[in-house]
């Protein structure tokens, strides 16, 4: 991939969100040299432990519309069930964080969105800044909105963790009622997309969140300066003119062969590029 001058120049100002998806996770590996799952490889798993409604489900799938799916497959698991399947998933194997990880820690923006349930990130980015990153979830908008004000340094869970499994936000049902209840946290959200430049690394631009605030953003500020969406070749083939009108995105694409390694050698290449631009600005003192 190349990156922009703009792009490199806005993350040396710390002027960034970095918004964090399953791409980013698909890098870690367990004990066993087991990748994450991606979203379809999750329902195919659950699939797996049911007897009903296989096929219905499977459908679903093949047509890729994984919200209906997933909310088929809760109810035919049962809330417990299906618990013991986020948990077997995203904690239990006890994902390590990747060299991509410690690269994106390394571009140290002061905020971090993340829809992934798993703590890869997380954990890394707490233990390396000895406990000052704050981990926080999208019903804590009091304690989100005065990190800000402080100046924390903020990772924020959009979709929940799986330390809090019955919080997750996983299904069509869940995203509805998270609107509604949970209305300050996306008023937050709009507020950061209108005062920072979002760079949106191994996300999916079909996540119902993502598309909602986007296109809110692009018909409000469609002229104003686009936001950065890094996501498969695949992902918007054939698409990408009118994702990018649509949505006000200028798009940076990769391969996703050999688990997503073009993005992590991608993001490597950026760290240093970074640590140039930031030692003009400083020569300069021009910030």
């Amino acid at each position: 991939m190349k990156w922009s001058s703009q792009l490199i120049n806005c993350i040396a100002r710390n002027r960034c969100v970095l918004f964090l998806g399953a791409g980013l996770s698909m890098n870690s590996k367990d004990d066993n040299g087991i990748h994450p799952k991606d979203w379809k490889g999750f329902l195919l798993s659950g699939l797996e432990k049911i007897e009903n409604n296989k096929s219905i489900i499977r459908k679903e799938i093949d047509k890729g519309d994984y919200l209906l799916a997933c909310e088929l497959l809760k109810k035919s698991l049962g809330d417990n069930d299906f618990i013991e399947l986020l948990k077997d998933e995203f904690e239990r194997p006890h994902f390590h964080e990747a060299e991509i990880h410690k690269d994106i820690f390394k571009l140290n923006q002061r905020i971090v969105i993340t829809p992934n349930f798993d703590k890869i990130y997380d954990s890394y980015a707490t233990h390396e800044s000895q406990g000052t990153v704050h981990v926080k979830k999208y019903d804590e908008e009091v304690d989100i909105a005065d990190g800000l004000r402080r100046h924390d340094m903020l990772v924020i869970k959009m979709h929940g963790t799986i330390d809090a499994p019955k919080k997750v936000i996983f299904t069509q049902k869940d995203y509805a009622i998270a609107r509604t209840n949970n209305a300050k946290f996306y008023k937050i959200v709009e507020a950061l997309l209108m005062t920072h430049t979002f760079i949106f690394i191994g996300a999916g631009i079909n996540d119902p969140d993502v598309r909602l605030l986007l296109e809110n953003y692009s018909t409000m500020f469609h002229t104003a300066m686009p936001h950065y969406f890094i996501t498969t070749k695949d992902n918007i083939k054939n698409k990408e003119e009118i994702y990018s009108e649509i949505f006000n995105l200028k798009f940076l694409t990769y391969d996703s062969k050999d688990y997503h390694k073009e993005l992590s050698d991608s993001i490597h290449e950026l760290v240093n590029l970074v640590e140039v631009e930031k030692a003009k600005i400083a020569a300069s003192q021009n910030w």
